[in-house]
């Protein structure tokens, strides 16, 4: 038996039952046997069990349940939660029927048909059992999983169904079922332990030593009857005078009959080896045609490379310019326009210098008439004109002063209005966007709610529902292979910190699907038009045929000592989506680095890692070796692992959304306020400028009738005169400025030419980069199909090999076949003539000299009697009786070596006894202690009984009391102690345990469940099945633990229609 420790436990497949062959080993060292199982701070990290635990279980009209189930098992702690009534104890009933055990046994009632719901005619029941591993039982008949099937009719009787893993129908006896759970190890209904199975298996022996001990005797008996009779035959053949030459010449003829099927068989090798040897002959063509074709298609790529890296760096030369081009076609801009303003003011100082030169002429007119009037006798009302005329201009200056300030103050309220309209439009599309994100984020946070329940939610709300129609469709066969996908369900992350950077890189792909061919695809597009309304975006499909195994990318995979690429950041276990993302992302050449600035310094401070196209950082950005592009997100979608902190994090972010659109509302109202204010008091200003207009316009004409009034009236020449100076003052200084205007025009328009000079040149160098890429373009086009129709040749090549070797495969296959016939029929030959002699005949020739040599030798017996039947009845008399003679030595001497063997074997298994005794009561001791409890396990092998007693408390200051003298809650917990002792000497792949918590308080029940997953945790090879009335709120949060939570109970049956029958009744049924 295996080597047991104390807290170290063997994994079922090791722990088989004991079978009659092994029985020669028991006393040996289990070396092979031996559990090797690693412990950290005393966690097991041996893996989930391969064989024997349940991974699910279905009810149908069982007990008082309609349907129960499918419900899926974890491969460690399970519980079975729900209220009383609920199913509960009808599934751990339901695993014992199932598994052949009989309905006495269940404690739930003593006949089968009444575990049949009322009013129906029958209940079934399913189990599946995982069947992996090395020690799988019938692997290559079940494959990894059995399907255990029980019909159980109103009758009482049942029937089975024993299911392979694809649902065929393999076996439908019992004892194909006990075999199964004798392999397994499966316990439901012997001893805990394997004692009692190996103290059956002793009796077994010694009751088999006592049959052979009495067919020894009666061998003896038979060997003195055989003797006689053999001397008999023996004297019978000596009598008889026997035929020589036509039997010789038989013999002889059967030789050569022998070896002349071996030549004929030779020959039909030769003519295979040869057409194999052509075979291969073509296959090392299709090689070469195949390296060839792959030699054009990599220069088919390489061209396609090259004038796309010709095409890039035009681009990048392109986009290098377009900052230089726009900058001179604003400085262009910004000439023109101080040209233009240069312009402006040189033309008013010249409309200036006019108007003042033609003042001039007309003063010096107006002097000369003055000087020669003699008229003096209007003087005084000269003067008074003029006196009114000067307070007429000084009123209009005044004016004219106060309308500029109006117009500079009207000018300031447009700009403000407009600032503010302008303002106002930013703000309003600002808030817009806001509400976009905003509604965005709310429909992302539902569905990251809707992920914790179902994670496939995460990729939209339709997919589930989408999921379950491709089941259902692929179960009516409309898919030639299921369709994968969401990619983004298929794939985990090896490091959570490059979610967002793998996001940036796959996009789209996260949610697309993967279908065998395009008639595939159309069943999966119709599938998708019920769930996706008109306008909606849907999930890529990609079309590639499926396949087992994943690309070897290992030549054309960018390779960096530090930074993983996308394809080996992720776990991808399905081939198909692994090929998917190589062809259409080429996951396999890009690289994801953490650091920004490393990123740069990787791909653009020098050349980038072979085979590297891109990089992606930590924050999402994408990196080419001349290009850096930034990401608009800020956190992953589809591939986070934190829920909750992605939750959280939108709830804040939505939160602070609301708060901003809040803010951009009240700014919007004042922005709005300020708006109507400032219109109001424009349209004052607009107002107090008319009326100032009017001002001016009326004193204008009053000044204008004054100067024309045309009386003989005295003039002031010296008021004329100095007026005329003045002008001419002015006239200079008006020259002066002109030039010096006309000057600085003169170099704007020479900086202007020069600014406009500069942006064609380089305008024109763009337009000669465009008119450069567009040939470019249909040479990349005309790359891009040459590369595809590569590939389909060497596809083409692969078919045909593949093909080719199929065919080559099969010749070899039939070589084979004909090889072992080949060494059957020269070991026929070497039996019937052991030396090979030389044949010329054919194998027909001599069949024909054979028959006809028979039936002379037929002939020949007719007339002098048989004489090789009489010698054929001697030899099988002699034969008979050393073989008989031969089998009762035989047996006297394993009689004699099997006594010899159960002596140290019944040592052994008393050892044995003893260490699983001592083991038991070790393990009930220590986790008695822990609620400082002491106990006693008293075991009486002669008798088969085992005695029970346990002290609360200090063991030491009273005395062991009997279970029942024990309150509800410590006979709870000591018969938890107890069951989980025996737990540790059986060796049953999975156990079950019904409401071993009702009876408890929250203390005990703490101190059990902790001991409970404890022992699991330390045996995770090993499922357990906990069934409970209790929540399990409070459990820790696992990958191990799975909580199976029933649905309330149908309250139609109260109870269950069982009635009493006898035994004899039981096992008729069973």
């Amino acid at each position: 038996m295996a080597k047991r420790k104390e807290e170290n436990f063997c994994s079922p497949e090791n722990a088989k039952r004991p079978r009659q062959e092994e029985l020669e080993d028991f006393d040996k060292d289990g070396d092979e046997d031996e559990c090797t199982i690693s412990f950290t701070n005393g966690t097991s990290t041996l893996t989930a069990a391969e064989v024997g635990i349940i991974e699910s279980i279905q009810l149908r009209n069982f007990m008082c349940h309609s349907m129960l189930g499918p419900f899926k098992f974890g491969s460690n702690v399970n519980f079975v939660v729900g209220n009383n009534g609920s199913g509960k104890s009808a599934v751990l009933t339901a695993l014992i029927v199932g598994l052949g055990g009989k309905a006495v046994a269940t404690n739930r009632g003593s006949s089968l048909k009444g575990f049949v719901k009322a009013g129906q005619n029958s209940a079934d029941i399913s189990i599946t059992l995982r069947n992996r591993g090395d020690d799988a039982f019938r692997a290559n008949v079940y494959g990894d999983s059995i399907v255990v099937q029980q019909h159980i009719s109103v009758d009482g009787s049942r029937s089975y169904k024993l299911k392979s893993e694809k649902g065929t129908v393999v076996s439908t006896k019992k004892e194909e079922l006990i075999a199964i759970l004798d392999h397994f190890n499966i316990q439901f209904f012997m001893k805990a332990t394997q004692l009692e199975q190996m103290k059956e298996d002793y009796s077994y022996i010694m009751e088999t030593k006592e049959r052979t001990k009495e067919q020894i005797n009666q061998g003896e008996e038979r060997l003195t009857e055989l003797k006689r009779q053999c001397l008999e035959k023996e004297e019978r053949f000596q009598n008889i005078a026997g035929l020589s030459t036509m039997k010789t010449n038989l013999e002889y003829l059967k030789h050569e009959m022998a070896w002349a099927v071996v030549n004929e068989i030779e020959k039909q090798l030769n003519a295979i080896r040869d057409n194999i040897k052509i075979g291969e002959e073509r296959a090392a063509k299709l090689d070469r045609k195949m390296e060839e074709q792959q030699v054009r298609l990599n220069d088919a790529e390489k061209k396609y490379k090259d004038i796309q890296d010709k095409l890039e760096k035009i681009s990048e030369e392109t986009n290098a310019r377009a900052p230089e081009c726009m900058a001179l076609k604003t400085d262009v801009i910004a000439r023109t326009r101080a040209f233009n303003d240069a312009e402006v003011l040189y033309n008013r100082s010249l409309n200036e210098y006019k108007a003042l030169k033609k003042d001039d002429e007309q003063l010096c007119k107006r002097i000369e008439e003055l000087k020669k009037s003699t008229d003096q006798s209007l003087e005084p009302e000269r003067l008074e004109r003029q006196r009114r005329i000067c307070w007429l201009k000084e009123k209009v200056q005044a004016l004219q002063d106060q309308e500029s300030s109006v117009n500079q103050e009207a000018a300031q309220f447009e700009q403000v209005i407009e600032k503010d309209k302008q303002e106002h439009v930013r703000i309003k599309r600002e808030d817009l966007d806001v509400r976009h994100t905003l509604t965005y984020n709310q429909r992302q946070l539902k569905e990251l709610k809707d992920s914790k329940t179902d994670r496939l939610k995460r990729f939209g709300p339709h997919v589930p529902a989408l999921l379950e129609a491709i089941d259902d469709a692929y179960r009516r066969r409309q898919f030639t292979h299921k369709p994968i996908g969401p990619l983004g369900a298929c794939i985990h992350l090896r490091d959570p910190e490059l979610a967002l950077a793998i996001e940036s890189c796959l996009k789209g792909l996260l949610q697309a699907y993967c279908c065998h061919n395009h008639a595939d695809e159309r069943v999966l597009q119709s599938l998708m038009k019920k769930f996706y309304p008109p306008g909606t975006s849907r999930p890529q499909i990609i079309v590639s045929e499926f396949r087992n195994e994943v690309y070897d990318v290992r030549l054309r995979a960018a390779y960096h000592p530090e930074f993983p690429t996308v394809l080996t950041a992720l776990e991808i276990d399905n081939a198909v989506v692994a090929n998917s993302l190589i062809d259409m992302r080429s996951i396999e050449t890009v690289l994801l680095i953490k650091n920004n600035s490393v990123a740069r310094a990787v791909m653009q401070s020098q050349k980038p890692p072979k085979n590297c196209r891109e990089a992606f950082t930590a924050d999402g950005d994408q990196v080419f070796a001349g290009r850096y592009y930034s990401s608009e997100n800020t956190r992953p979608k589809f591939l986070s692992r934190d829920v909750d902190s992605e939750i959280s994090h939108l709830e804040n972010e939505i939160e602070n959304k609301k708060a901003h659109i809040i803010n951009l509302q009240h700014h919007l109202s004042a922005l709005e306020k300020d708006i109507k204010r400032n219109e109001e008091l424009l349209k004052r200003c607009q107002l107090h400028y008319k009326e100032i207009k009017m001002k001016i316009r009326k004193n204008i004409s009053e000044i204008r009738e004054l100067e024309n009034i045309e009386e003989h009236q005295s003039v002031d020449i010296a008021t004329l005169e100095d007026e005329a100076e003045e002008n001419k003052i002015k006239m200079q200084m008006v020259e002066k400025n002109m030039e010096q205007q006309k000057e600085n025009m003169e170099n704007l328009k020479s900086l202007k030419i020069e600014a406009e000079n500069k942006y064609d040149t380089i305008k024109l160098k763009i337009n000669q980069l465009s008119e450069l890429a567009d040939p470019l373009k249909d040479e990349l086009n005309l790359a891009d199909s040459e590369v595809d129709s590569q590939k389909r040749g060497k596809q083409h090549y692969e078919d045909k090999q593949k093909e080719h070797l199929d065919t080559l495969n099969k010749k070899r296959r039939e070589l084979d076949m004909k090889e072992k016939e080949l060494q059957e029929k020269m070991s026929q030959a070497r039996q019937i003539c052991p030396e090979r002699i030389e044949v010329k005949k054919s194998a027909s020739i001599l069949d024909k000299e054979i028959n006809r040599l028979r039936q002379k030798i037929q002939a020949e017996h007719a007339s002098h009697g048989d004489r090789e039947e009489i010698m054929k009845q001697y030899q099988e008399a002699r034969e008979t009786y050393l073989d008989l003679d031969n089998k009762v030595r035989t047996l006297r001497r394993f009689i004699k070596l099997l006594e010899e063997i159960m002596t140290h074997r019944y040592k052994t298994y008393q050892q044995f006894r003893r260490c699983l005794t001592l083991r038991c009561k070790l393990y009930f001791d220590n986790l008695l202690s822990q609620r400082a409890y002491c106990g006693k396990m008293n075991f009486d092998h002669k008798n088969e009984t085992l005695s029970i007693s346990v002290q609360p408390g200090e063991g030491n200051k009273a005395s062991f009391n009997d279970m029942r003298a024990l309150s509800g809650g410590e006979r709870s917990f000591s018969t938890v102690c107890f069951i989980l002792s025996l737990w540790s000497i059986a060796e049953s792949p999975f156990r079950c345990l019904d409401e071993f918590d009702v009876y408890m308080d929250m203390v005990n029940r703490r101190i059990a469940m902790d001991m409970i997953l404890k022992m699991a945790d330390s045996q995770r090879f090993r499922q357990f099945i906990l069934l409970t009335p209790q929540s399990m709120s409070s459990l820790p949060s696992s990958k191990l633990i799975r909580i199976l939570r029933m649905s309330d109970p149908e309250r139609g049956q109260a109870t269950l229609p069982f009635r009493p029958v006898t035994q004899e009744e039981d096992d008729n049924t069973s």
